[in-house]
C-alpha cells in the first residue's frame, strides 16, 4: 500500500512539472510578443509625443513677452518682520531680481 502512495505522489508530481512547464513557455511567448508591442508604441506614440510637447513649449516661449509687470506696493505682501540670515537679509534664499521684487521695488529700476 505504501509503494502504491509513493508511485501515485511521483506520478502526480511529474504532471504537475510538465504542466508548469507549458505554462511558462506559452507566457515567454507572450512576454516576447508584449515586450515588442510596448516598443513599437514607445517609438510610435511616446516619443513623437514628447516632441510635440517640447516644440509646443518652445513655441509659447518665443511669443511670451519678459517685461517685468508694474510695481504695486500692497501692504499685505513682501513683510519683513525679521532680516533673512544670509546676504544683505532683505533678499530670499532663491531670490531672482528679474521676477522677485523688494519691499520697494524692483531692483535696478530707478523710477
Amino acid at each position: 500500500m505504501a509503494s502504491l502512495g509513493r508511485l501515485s505522489q511521483a506520478l502526480l508530481r511529474s504532471s504537475l512539472t510538465q504542466s508548469r512547464r507549458q505554462l511558462s513557455a506559452s507566457a515567454h511567448e507572450h512576454g516576447e510578443q508584449s515586450a515588442r508591442t510596448w516598443k513599437i508604441l514607445t517609438f510610435v506614440v511616446a516619443l513623437p509625443g514628447v516632441a510635440v510637447c517640447m516644440l509646443n513649449m518652445y513655441l509659447k516661449e518665443q511669443s511670451h513677452s519678459h517685461e517685468q509687470p508694474e510695481f504695486v506696493p500692497y501692504s499685505h505682501l513682501r513683510i519683513r518682520s525679521k532680516r533673512f540670515p544670509w546676504g544683505d537679509g532683505n533678499k530670499s534664499l532663491f531670490h531672482n531680481p528679474h521676477v522677485n521684487a523688494l519691499p520697494d521695488g524692483y531692483e535696478g529700476h530707478d523710477e
